[in-house]
């Protein structure tokens, strides 16, 4: 990529937008498109500016069950909370909890209770059967946008989903049941089959840019199991997965919740582009360790500084201190959700200097 020298006129404000992490978002006049800044970051390995909020674009489609289910559409037109909860694609019930915002499996009764009996019991959907074509139509004004759009994959196809087959305790369990383990081996083919299959189409009818995955392994304090069970049931398939999205040119990310920075060398290894871990993890320390393989969010990174009465002087030295630590050469960062990141002068400050400093690289 041809590297374009900084031009004060880049901070002039065209617009402004609203973001879901970052509230209202000024839009600058770029000297290329967010979308490809943000790939050129993420998969390129290539950045032009840190992003300062305005590049991406989140979407999650009703026409796949699950984001209804879960109760986290994001499309063209708000879809109705009232209709949230339901059947996911595999029929599994969810209960939408409007105080936390987000579902989760009704409790009591897993549909699934030895993975010896999963070809008996479990119903995978027919996709072909999904109006791919009618989301198409529905969301068309979606894609009229120079942002990079991603499509999050909810439940994923490894832990996650089988929480959601077995609850939590049967999941975790048959990690550690030796008599279950030939069984759990060919349940996670098969559901990374049917993610790569989803992937597929997501790529046959939207113009989307890249794919985020979840898979959620650990609490607040650890993950929830072994590197060993890791390594040995999830790891192959993550591979094969992230293979199936590159070899068609796009990147994935990981989104993983809970205290899992001790499985970053399994992340790596996969072949994810981009993780952003939750705040518990020592996100500065994942940068120093992995940021020239994947970019990793810097969501535990804090900046002891308040907006409301720090003076520019200050807010300007806090930028410049955030960019020499996080542009080092041939490592990538995306940005935390602190609120000083709102603050207009910390974000042109830090996108300016950003421009500079990779222009060095």
């Amino acid at each position: 990529m041809e590297k374009i020298p900084f031009n004060e006129n880049e901070l002039e404000i065209v617009g402004y937008e609203k973001n879901r992490f970052f509230g209202d978002v000024p839009v600058y006049n770029f000297p290329m498109t967010p979308k490809e800044a943000y790939r050129a970051l993420i998969y390129d390995k290539k950045p032009v500016w840190m992003p300062i909020g305005s590049e991406t674009k989140g979407f999650t489609p009703s026409v796949i069950p699950d984001n209804i289910a879960r109760g986290f559409v994001f499309e063209q037109n708000p879809y109705p909370r009232e209709e949230y909860g339901g059947k996911d694609m595999f029929g599994i019930e969810w209960v939408f909890v409007e105080q936390v915002g987000g579902s989760m499996v009704k409790p009591g009764s897993p549909t699934l209770e030895d993975v010896n009996d999963w070809e008996d019991v479990l119903q995978f959907p027919d996709i072909d059967s999904w109006d791919w074509a009618g989301s198409y139509e529905a969301n068309k004004e979606f894609f009229n946008t120079d942002k990079f759009i991603t499509c999050t994959l909810l439940n994923g196809a490894w832990f996650e989903r089988l929480i959601s087959f077995m609850d939590f305790e049967g999941a975790a369990m048959a990690l550690l049941d030796e008599d279950q383990e030939e069984a759990l081996h060919k349940l996670l083919v098969k559901t990374t089959d049917l993610n790569i299959a989803i992937i597929d189409k997501l790529f046959e009818y939207f113009p989307i840019d890249g794919i985020c995955i979840h898979d959620d392994w650990g609490s607040q304090m650890a993950p929830f199991f072994s590197e060993d069970a890791a390594r040995e049931f999830f790891l192959p398939e993550m591979k094969r997965l992230v293979k199936h999205v590159h070899d068609k040119g796009y990147p994935i990310e990981l989104h993983s919740c809970g205290h899992n920075e001790s499985r970053i060398d399994i992340f790596v290894e996969a072949g994810f582009d981009a993780w952003s871990p939750m705040p518990m993890n020592d996100t500065a320390d994942l940068y120093e360790k992995v940021g020239d393989k994947m970019a990793i969010g810097l969501t535990s990174v804090t900046i002891d500084l308040d907006p409301e009465t720090a003076t520019d002087e200050e807010i300007i030295a806090a930028a410049k201190d955030y960019v020499d630590r996080f542009t080092q050469p041939g490592k990538v960062a995306l940005p935390g959700r602190q609120p000083i990141m709102n603050n207009k002068l910390f974000k042109e400050t830090v996108y300016e200097e950003s421009r500079k400093r990779y222009l060095e690289w």
